[in-house]
């Protein structure tokens, strides 16, 4: 269905989803939060998209944040229940099959870096910048910030993002562990695009399944989530594409996985 706000191109078993409301910075307010929420809850039943990568229109921004512009005058109420569909949002984006990657070109502030920690797995460009910096608005952050980055980074480096809302290069972002990768701004949808590739060339289910699994690895005490892991072993075992692996690893041959 078409968007008002996003771009959504498909390129066999890799789409790219790009916020496209450069003008700007590609801000979120409640209708962009509404389009993501309906695209991501198509992408729940699609198993011929195998990977989404999630990037921002423009050359200065992913997502400088939330719209203010929109947020200044909600009433408590107001505030709250945007809140939640952004955090609607990112467990939806958790939830579905496919891995969901964020390229990062430019600023990630507020909204914009708790959307892309709601993505599985993040690069960055050389030029990009990071933050939550909700406190000097007079505001806490609202879409997972202080939850989804300290599960990331470790509290003690969240805390001090949310409470000095400092932002930080690149190079930071990947020396406390909230990027996978740094590389130069020309570079980063093919880098992304290339990790796709290589992601959409494994068993399907098998990594339906890790993602399930590493999340869950949050959440869960080590017993429990070990047993989520032996669960999530044995169901491999009913597919074919563990027998088409295995058969293809003896066979020394490229595996021709199908998803089932």
């Amino acid at each position: 269905m078409p968007f008002e706000n996003l771009l959504f191109e498909v390129d066999g078993p890799v789409a790219t989803l790009t916020l496209n409301r450069p003008t700007v910075l590609n801000a979120l307010n409640r209708a962009v939060i509404e389009e993501l929420i309906q695209l991501f809850e198509q992408l729940e039943k699609n198993h011929e998209i195998r990977v989404v990568i999630l990037t921002g229109a423009g050359d200065k921004a992913f997502v400088a944040g939330a719209d203010i512009a929109e947020m200044k005058d909600l009433t408590p109420e107001q505030a709250a229940n945007f809140s939640a569909r952004g955090h609607d949002l990112g467990d939806l984006m958790a939830s579905v099959p496919q891995v969901v990657i964020a390229a990062v070109n430019g600023f990630a502030l507020g909204g914009g870096a708790e959307l892309a920690l709601a993505c599985d797995f993040i690069y960055a460009s050389e030029r990009a910048k990071f933050g939550q910096p909700e406190v000097s608005l007079g505001v806490v952050p609202g879409f997972g910030g202080t939850q989804r980055l300290a599960r990331r980074v470790g509290p003690a480096q969240a805390l001090e993002l949310c409470a000095t809302g400092d932002l930080i290069d690149a190079a930071e972002a990947l020396r406390i562990g909230l990027v996978n990768r740094v590389v130069p701004g020309a570079d980063l949808l093919a880098t992304a695009q290339a990790t796709a590739l290589r992601i959409a060339s494994r068993g399907a289910v098998a990594v339906s399944l890790v993602k399930q699994a590493v999340h869950a690895s949050q959440e869960l005490p080590l017993a429990e989530g070990n047993r989520f892991e032996v669960r999530s072993f044995g169901t491999c075992f009913e597919t074919k594409d563990q027998k088409e692996g295995m058969a293809a690893f003896l066979a020394k041959r490229p595996p021709q996985f199908t998803g089932q």
